[in-house]
């Protein structure tokens, strides 16, 4: 039995040019009983799955970062020697004890996914054949935006061949050129148009469109700060505690996305969302982008908060 509750690393980087380059072990997070609990049960699925068929296991998400809450699922990357049809990883979940069996996301792609309870706890299981997790690591380190390399990066190994910490020392190298080039692609949509478009967002009844204008606007603020942390990105669930321990970052990071969702009143939320994507470019290095969007975003910033045109 492999089960060994990890102490993870939070990672902070020394700055040069706008760009982290070295990375310093700031502190260790020792998981939490309810994580220690999930990973228990977790390691329990693993053991009765074959391991000709499941060679290397890695628990991802809030479990394996130490975490997990009372409504944590655990979640699972399965590799296989070969690739596996969905029928046959549903019998392995079955036979492992897992009920209430289901499947989620796109089945014309060579991952297999199957959703099930095992003691009223949620488990989500994702195979990937051995030739295509190889293949999906090669793209992350090439540029490929995937959430799947935050869930590497933090994974823990349950059953392992040495495939995870041969993964997780490629995905260690953060390049800066990609860095960079994920920041001016965040930077693309912020400018291009006259600043006065915004305001067509705050009319009465277009809460979608200028709510759908702010979740994109987040999004990219967040995918700058990660680049600029070289840190890979993870999904947006538990905000406040995965940016806390960035180096470089706009002043409450967090509660401002959360406050412009919450903002009643229509030219506020623009305005706090638009300052907030002003602070973090002016913490990004040059490139034609993020130079653009400098200034569009202080006279965006200026219109709404004066009102004039």
């Amino acid at each position: 039995m492999q089960c060994v509750h990890a102490h993870l690393h939070v990672v902070r980087r020394s700055m040069t040019n706008g760009l982290p380059n070295k990375a310093v072990e700031d502190t260790s997070v020792v998981p939490n009983e309810r994580s220690r609990q999930l990973q228990d049960l977790a390691q329990r699925v693993v053991d009765a799955l074959p391991r000709e068929v499941a060679e290397e296991v890695v628990l991802t998400g809030s479990v394996s970062r130490g975490v997990a809450d009372e409504v944590s699922d655990i979640e699972m990357l399965i590799v296989s020697p070969e690739p596996m049809e969905l029928a046959a990883c549903f019998e392995h979940a079955r036979a492992a004890g897992l009920e209430e069996l289901d499947t989620w996301g796109d089945q014309s792609t060579p991952t297999r996914r199957v959703s099930g309870y095992l003691e009223g706890v949620p488990l989500e299981l994702v195979w990937w054949s051995r030739e295509y997790a190889e293949s999906s690591i090669d793209s992350i380190v090439r540029g490929e935006m995937s959430s799947a390399a935050d869930a590497i990066a933090y994974g823990v190994a349950l059953r392992t061949l040495g495939s995870l910490s041969r993964w997780q020392a490629r995905l260690s190298d953060y390049p800066e050129e990609l860095a960079r080039a994920r920041i001016e692609d965040a930077a693309l949509t912020w400018g291009g148009f006259t600043p006065a478009g915004l305001l067509t967002l705050a009319r009465p009844g277009e809460r979608l469109a200028r709510t759908e204008r702010m979740l994109d606007d987040a999004s990219r603020v967040l995918r700058i700060v990660y680049a600029l942390n070289r840190v890979w990105q993870p999904t947006h669930k538990r905000l406040a505690v995965r940016v806390a321990s960035l180096a470089v970052k706009p002043a409450r990071l967090a509660e401002r996305i959360d406050e412009a969702f919450s903002e009643s009143d229509p030219r506020r939320a623009l305005l706090v969302m638009t300052e907030l994507q002003s602070e973090t470019v002016a913490l990004a290095p040059d490139g034609p982008n993020v130079n653009r969007a400098r200034w569009w975003l202080a006279a965006a910033a200026n219109l709404l908060s004066t009102g004039k045109r």
